[in-house]
Formats: structure tokens, sequence, C-alpha cells
């Protein structure tokens, strides 16, 4: 089948290249639209923005800016795209690019002129917002005009929802199953097609926003002969109460997540906020990242931090795996075959938990940690109840700190017990050296991560997501 979506407003049908080109590719190479530009091929420039329409968390249509060079052409069908060329020239963004002198070489600009489209039109983020202008920018580089400019130009005309004649219209959610230059994308609309997608290709990779596959791709130029989407399946897609919890879908989005954990669960939402750029939070998912197994990745300690369970599902129904026993080894994890990340099922936190993450790398935005830790400890009549203390980058897999919680719990949450803990991170884990970070360095960041933890909650308080430089650590 060919696939079939809107182009800036005109209906477009694409058929006869591979289930890997991306829509950057198709868009300069075969579309001849080139003021979509490629600066990196990895999404860390934002030089390819474009706008991808899809549903808000509020379930009504609207505008996502994405990273083109990490969106294969088969996730497009039944969907809409708007490029800089959409426009039209005219358009109040662009305006008020104009009216702030926001552009100089011009490289960058139709990149930030999209992720300024987006702010337009989104409904949760006003001008006063320091860190979600800060947020919805940080995908975007420029190495010559400087942000200020362009900040006063997202200050213009964020949440503005101009009646531009853009109407976002929600994905069709039609099933896909294209084949081409010896390649095939499946991309099924429910869980029973996956499974019947699964059967018919034995050793298919499984994909969603692709913002990590992608780069198998575009970097290391991999063929990826047969792929499996779980994008268009609407159960494994949402957030929805459950007795005493919450469950997440696999394919909800990130951006989605952050924007609804700020409340129940802020160490989740703090986070997120350094994750990645807005552009890759709009295409990311939190079982991508959940199965992507890497020991780096930002989730992974939150999620055993809070206590998760993995929802795991297949033809014979769906089974649960405690999020601390999903991950067997080195990207390793524990789903079987013909088994799919399902959901994330995280309990209420408890009133009386303190609750934070942590998130060290070199910059503030857009960067991998060398070290992440989430930690949650209960103190109920002055002592300690429960503790669960969990790292990124320090093992194999992303893993709690047994040691660490066994000499917090039954003591005074005090600074000797602190301490005690901190010395037991030794006999927990014993980190590597690579360009991150050596041993040593992980091992003192570990424990003065746990440190500041103490320091941050001793007064009976919640840490908080103060406008900037919450829960990151630039080193």
């Amino acid at each position: 089948m060919a696939i079939r979506f809107l182009l800036n407003g005109k209906a477009v049908e694409v058929d006869g290249v591979a289930p890997t080109t991306t829509l950057l590719q198709w868009l300069r190479e075969h579309a001849h639209l080139t003021g979509t530009k490629e600066g990196c091929a990895e999404g860390d420039c934002g030089a390819c923005t474009v706008a991808l329409a899809d549903v808000g968390p509020d379930g009504e249509p609207t505008w996502r800016a994405v990273d083109s060079c990490l969106v294969f052409l088969p996730a497009l069908n039944g969907r809409s795209v708007l490029t800089v060329e959409g426009l039209g020239g005219d358009h109040p963004v662009q305006d008020a690019m104009v009216k702030h002198l926001g552009s100089q070489c011009g490289y960058c600009t139709p990149g930030f002129v999209m992720s300024l489209f987006e702010a337009c039109h989104r409904k949760d983020l006003t001008a006063t917002d320091d860190a979600g202008l800060n947020d919805q920018l940080c995908g975007n580089l420029c190495r010559c005009t400087g942000y200020r400019p362009i900040r006063d130009a997202a200050i213009e005309v964020v949440g503005t929802q101009p009646v531009d004649g853009h109407v976002a219209t929600a994905p069709t959610g039609t099933a896909t199953d294209y084949v081409a230059k010896g390649g095939r994308y499946a991309q099924p609309a429910d869980l029973a097609g996956l499974f019947d997608a699964l059967d018919a290709m034995p050793g298919a990779r499984i994909v969603s926003g692709a913002t990590d596959l992608a780069l198998e791709v575009n970097k290391l130029h991999k063929a990826l002969p047969a792929l499996v989407s779980v994008e268009s399946i609407p159960s494994l897609r949402g957030v929805t109460r459950t007795a005493g919890g919450w469950r997440i879908g696999a394919t909800t989005l990130l951006a989605d997540v952050e924007a609804w954990s700020k409340d129940p669960f802020p160490s989740l939402h703090r986070m997120l906020r350094y994750f990645a750029s807005r552009q890759i939070k709009n295409r990311a998912t939190l079982g991508g990242n959940v199965c992507n197994a890497s020991p780096i990745g930002d989730t992974p300690p939150v999620l055993l931090a809070l206590d998760a369970t993995a929802i795991l599902a297949s033809r014979a129904g769906e089974r649960r795996v405690p999020l601390r026993e999903f991950f067997l080894s080195y990207r390793k994890t524990a789903l079987g075959e013909g088994e799919v990340l399902a959901a994330i099922e995280l309990p209420d936190l408890p009133e009386d938990a303190f609750a934070a993450s942590y998130k060290v790398s070199k910059r503030r935005e857009l960067d991998i940690s060398a070290v992440a830790a989430s930690f949650v400890v209960r103190v109920q009549s002055g002592v300690v109840s429960e503790a669960r203390l969990a790292y990124g980058g320090m093992a194999a897999t992303p893993s709690r700190a047994a040691g660490a919680e066994r000499a917090l719990v039954g003591r005074p949450f005090d600074e000797a017990a602190v301490n005690d803990a901190v010395a037991a991170l030794a006999t927990d884990f014993t980190p590597m050296s690579d360009h991150r970070g050596t041993a040593w360095y992980r091992a003192t960041l570990a424990g003065n991560l746990l440190r500041g933890f103490y320091l941050e909650t001793r007064n009976d308080r919640q840490p908080t997501l103060p406008a900037r430089h919450a829960g990151t650590v630039i080193a």
C-alpha cells in the first residue's frame, strides 16, 4: 500500500521509497521543500523541525513540533504535516521573528519558526512561563544571532492561537502495511493486528517515536528490513486512574507524561523537564525509554524509585513484572517472545514520602547523563520506614541501591544515617569509566546526590521545580 498524508494542506501519495526513509530526506530530495534543513540528523539542532498534527493531552487535535530527521515516512500515513513553506510567508510567527531581528544567516530560522508555530498554538504555555519558554526553544540551536531576539519573538506569539488557517486534524489511525525496497513497515491499529504482525515478521524491531531507532539508520547506516510500529494502537496510549495509582500507556508521549506528572509525581516531572528537547519529547514515548534498557536512560531510575510495575502484553493476555525485575542485564529485558510493554503502573505517592530526581550532564539541555538518580524516602514517627534509591549510569542496568537503602531504614533521617548510606553505595555499585566520567567521579557523584537530596528535604519540605537548574547539575 502507498503512504498517504497531508503536506501543507495538500494530499500526497508516496510509494517506492525505503520504509526507513526519513521525513527530512523525503522533503528535501523528493518533495523539493528545502526550507527544512539538515544540521545534525540526530535530533540535536532543530534545523529540521516541522509541525505534525496529533492529539494533545486534552484529547483535542493539536500541532506538535518534531524533528523530521527522526520520523520514518510510513509513520505519517493518515496524518498531516506542515513545513515552513506551508506558513505562506506572512504568519504572525514570521512577522515576530522579523520584528525582533531573530534571523541572521537564516540556516536555523525555519526550524525556530516551526517551534514557535507550535508555541503559538499551545494552550498550556504563557509568555510569563520562563522555564516553559526555555523548554520550547532548547531543541533549536543558533550559531550567530543569539537567542534573546528569538526569545523575544516567542514571548510575543506564545499561546496566541492565531486564526491562521492551519487547523490540526487528529491522526486517522489507519492501519499501515508498507513494503518497498526490500523493507516492510507494519503499523497495526489494534493489539490483535500487532500480534499478527509480530508473528508474520520474525525478528522485526518494534518502533514508536523512533527517536532512538532512527539514529541507527542516520548515524550507523543500518538496514532495518522489518519494523512493527505500536504508534497507532489507542489502548497503549494515555494515562488512566487505577485503584490506588495510575496506569501510563507505553506509547504515551513524554511531553504528555511531563505535563500530567507535575502534581501526582513531581520527581518524574522534574526529570522529564531535562530529558530532551520539546521536539524529541513530542515523539519519544515512556515505553520506548524503558524498553531501550539503557543504563543511562533518564526515566528508569525515577520509575524504580516510584516502585513501578511493568505491564507486559501478549496473545495470552497481560502479566505484571515489578520494574526492578524487568532489567535483566545490559540492554536485556524480561520481555518474552511475542510480548510488548503495554503500560507502566505507578502507585500513589504517599503523603509522608519525600521524592526527587537528579540528572548530571555536561550541559543543561538535551544531553545524556553521566549519572541520574531518583530517591523516595518515607519518614514515619521520626524514622525512615521505607527508602528506594535508584541510579542510572552506575551499573549495566538502571538499579536500586539495596545496601544504601538498608542503611537508612529504621533510623532517623539525619546526617549520620545518610553518611552510612553513602558509604554503602560502594558495595552496591562498581561503576565504569568512560568519556562521560571516571569510575571515581561517578561513585563520588552518586554519594553527593544522596547528600544533596537529604539537604533539600531535611526541613520537611518537598523539592520543587525552580525556573532554572532544577534537577540538573552541570558538570
